[in-house]
């Protein structure tokens, strides 16, 4: 089999090194990178240094720099790869991608794809140019990989355990997530120095249509799994709305090492929908620093009929996500236990640990590979389908354009609101 060949595009996020934090098989060390000459290519390129020169596990990449003005129509001609990697400026990424594949490259993009409802379109062409020219197009969902994810969609599944999805209402939705994201951060143990242009939200976008797009995602991904989802018939969006964020002039410089000013960032979103009629609400927020010891964390509630399967990751916790069952059915704890030691078979080791009210699934530590380890994780299952595009499921392009509907026209309706109290 021929080697793939990547090809990284105007990398402006620290996600695109992620995807190259390990050596892949049947991979070329050398990866072209085309970008303008900045300071978002010389980070980029200070990143894979860090892998290639650390002590355990190193990598073994080479770069081929072309940073010109042109680097875009560069990359086009000079055909350097058959795949393109994309994590960036996200107002300009759709017009990226849709290049990328009218030029035939397969594309692994980072989300978000688009940040704005007046993209969903051109999101819509790029789609239907990738199935009708044969290429792969494949959005970085790293949180289906968290082991806690994947074990709170097994749960939901089982009739046995939770029931039906309730619909919920409003006021109590019967989907609930949380995510809070920080500022100021390390990746790979050095301080992640954000771009200047992080803070304005008509390049990053707003929350919920930046890292708001993981929780959209996992919210269809566990409630209809291997299900096309019709953003125009299974999707109503009830009320959102939005909040700043304060961030000093101290601050400012010391995540993006610019001179600058204080300012108020908008970074914080409220959504609630319905999909097929179950009312989702999601809080996606970002605060400066993580207290010492903790870091991101996500909570994520899904009530049923016979019970409540909850992800949890707060002082309780030790910051770890951890998976609860809350029974409202005498026959739900007998049900788990059988579906957990079945699912042992897939993943040794998992237990039920009775903590009265609830259940907790105990699950082993080496499960737990991080959020850095997805990238990889998500990079291979993307190799497979290039390898073999008749694999790829043929809900992810109608649910793509679900998630980011959401995600879009959810930021668009905040503007009309007031913050929360």
């Amino acid at each position: 089999m021929d080697e793939f060949h990547l090809i990284t595009l105007d990398p402006g996020h620290f996600h695109a090194a992620l995807v190259q934090k390990e050596m892949y098989a049947g991979v070329s060390p050398r990866v072209s990178v085309y970008a303008p000459l900045g300071t978002d290519l010389s980070e980029h390129v200070n990143r894979i240094a860090r892998f290639n020169l650390r002590r355990e596990n190193p990598t073994r990449w080479e770069l081929d720099i072309h940073a010109a003005p042109d680097f875009l129509e560069r990359m086009a001609g000079e055909r350097a790869g058959g795949i393109v990697v994309l994590s960036g400026r996200n107002r300009a990424k759709i017009g990226y991608i849709r290049a990328a594949l009218e030029a035939g490259f397969h594309v692994l993009a980072d989300k978000p794809w688009i940040i704005r409802s007046a993209d969903l379109l051109a999101l819509a062409e790029a789609l239907a140019a990738a199935h009708a020219r044969g290429l792969v197009a494949y959005d970085i969902m790293t949180e289906r990989y968290e082991i806690t994810s994947i074990l709170q969609r097994e749960l939901v599944n089982d009739a046995d355990i939770f029931g039906q999805a309730v619909p919920g209402t409003g006021q109590e939705p019967a989907v609930y997530m949380e995510s809070v994201h920080h500022i100021l951060k390390q990746v790979a143990g050095v301080v992640n120095l954000r771009p200047a242009w992080f803070f304005d939200v008509r390049e990053q976008g707003e929350a919920l249509a930046d890292v708001g797009t993981h929780l959209v995602d996992l919210v269809q991904w566990t409630l209809f799994p291997g299900q096309a989802i019709d953003c125009a018939a299974d999707v109503q969006m009830v009320a959102a709305s939005r909040w700043p964020t304060t961030v000093t002039a101290a601050q400012y410089r010391q995540v993006t090492g610019e001179p600058g000013e204080g300012l108020e960032y908008y970074c914080n979103t409220r959504v609630s929908y319905t999909l097929r009629a179950i009312h989702t609400k999601l809080d996606v927020l970002w605060r400066w620093e993580a207290p010492a010891g903790t870091g991101d964390t996500h909570c994520a509630i899904y009530r049923g009929s016979k019970s409540r399967i909850e992800v949890r990751q707060g002082t309780e916790e030790n910051f770890r996500p951890e998976l609860y069952v809350v029974p409202a059915d005498a026959g739900v704890s007998g049900a788990l236990g059988g579906r957990v030691r079945a699912l042992a078979g897939r993943y040794p080791g998992l237990a039920v640990e009775d903590q009265g009210a609830r259940l907790r699934v105990a699950i082993p530590g080496r499960y737990r590979v991080g959020h850095e380890a997805h990238f990889a994780q998500v990079t291979n299952r993307f190799f497979e389908y290039v390898r073999h595009p008749g694999e790829f499921p043929s809900w992810e392009n109608p649910n793509m354009l679900a998630k980011y509907y959401v995600s879009t026209k959810g930021v668009e309706l905040s503007h009309g609101a007031a913050p929360p109290l």
